[in-house]
């Protein structure tokens, strides 16, 4: 017994797709119903049994390799498959959490471990531990960008693969520190430092606005919204950010990581380009809610 994951009617006997994993009722059950991302891979019948997370995904920890044999199926790691946007979510409150542990019993190692500094910028380990922290000072910051990873991450996951998806987000999440501390420096910044998932986060808006431009964001079920324009939005605001006042180099919206955020969009809309025509993308969008947006495609519940 289980939930359809597009329209949530209890089933008895659900379908489960062999290329997303996810449980469906008869009227969803067909791939073209459910918007499933292996229709991106008809053309490679192998490719309709691969969950994008591991080009290995058949070869149970035979000559695939390490990597294959933990995410192949069965393996320790294959549950991922199609959930590494839940996996960050939860692991970004993990940290966040390890956060207060940190300042609570050794405050004074909290920026060595968890923030991106321009004082010690080769501390690689704050690289990836930066893009998962989030400022202990308001949960605004976690919350804001873990609703966004919530909705939207699951719609870029299921369109480009697991583990493209996982690169997509590491890679622009540790580009977009580096991107704000190298402008600290350009600037004549005195101490800069920069945590948070923002960079990662506004890719994952850029590689959508590619995909489908026209993408109506159906906020609180109300507000239709074009995804360009809420891009757009995110944009300005983060150019504006990184203009410098006539006071000693702040910028005019504050103490915000306006670099990280614009090299973050930048990556994004460069990377859907790159993916556009290969991929599928939904039409609208739900922001608000059940489901985390599961499903790409139809207005229904996200």
């Amino acid at each position: 017994m289980a939930n359809c994951a597009v329209c949530g009617k209890h089933v008895d006997m659900p379908y489960r797709c062999n290329r997303c994993g996810e449980n469906y009722c008869s009227e969803h059950r067909l791939p073209e119903n459910h918007s499933c991302a292996g229709l991106n891979d008809w053309n490679d019948p192998d490719g309709v049994f691969d969950s994008g997370f591991d080009d290995g995904v058949n070869e149970r920890g035979g000559s695939g390799g390490f990597l294959s044999g933990l995410t192949s199926t069965g393996g320790p790691l294959s549950y991922f498959r199609g959930n590494v946007s839940y996996l960050f979510l939860a692991i970004m409150f993990v940290v966040f959490i390890l956060e207060f542990l940190v300042i609570f019993l050794v405050p004074g190692l909290f920026r060595d471990i968890f923030v991106l500094t321009s004082e010690n910028p080769f501390y690689v380990w704050t690289w990836v531990t930066s893009v998962f922290s989030h400022s202990p000072n308001t949960f605004f910051h976690i919350i804001g960008n873990g609703i966004v990873l919530y909705f939207f991450g699951p719609v870029v996951e299921r369109r480009i693969g697991s583990k493209r998806f996982a690169a997509l987000f590491l890679a622009t999440g540790i580009i977009a520190g580096l991107a704000q501390i190298a402008f600290g420096f350009v600037i004549g910044s005195p101490i800069t430092g920069v945590l948070g998932a923002s960079g990662a986060i506004m890719a994952i808006l850029g590689v959508l606005t590619v995909l489908n431009p026209g993408l109506k964001v159906y906020l609180y079920f109300i507000l239709p919204v074009p995804i360009w324009l809420l891009t757009l939005g995110y944009a300005a605001l983060s150019v504006v950010g990184v203009l410098p006042t006539s006071v000693g180099g702040t910028t005019a919206l504050g103490n915000v990581a306006h670099m990280a955020h614009l090299s973050g969009l930048v990556l994004g809309l460069l990377y859907g380009q790159y993916v556009k025509g290969d991929v599928r993308s939904p039409s609208e969008v739900s922001l608000g809610g059940r489901g985390g947006g599961r499903r790409g495609g139809g207005r229904g519940p996200f």
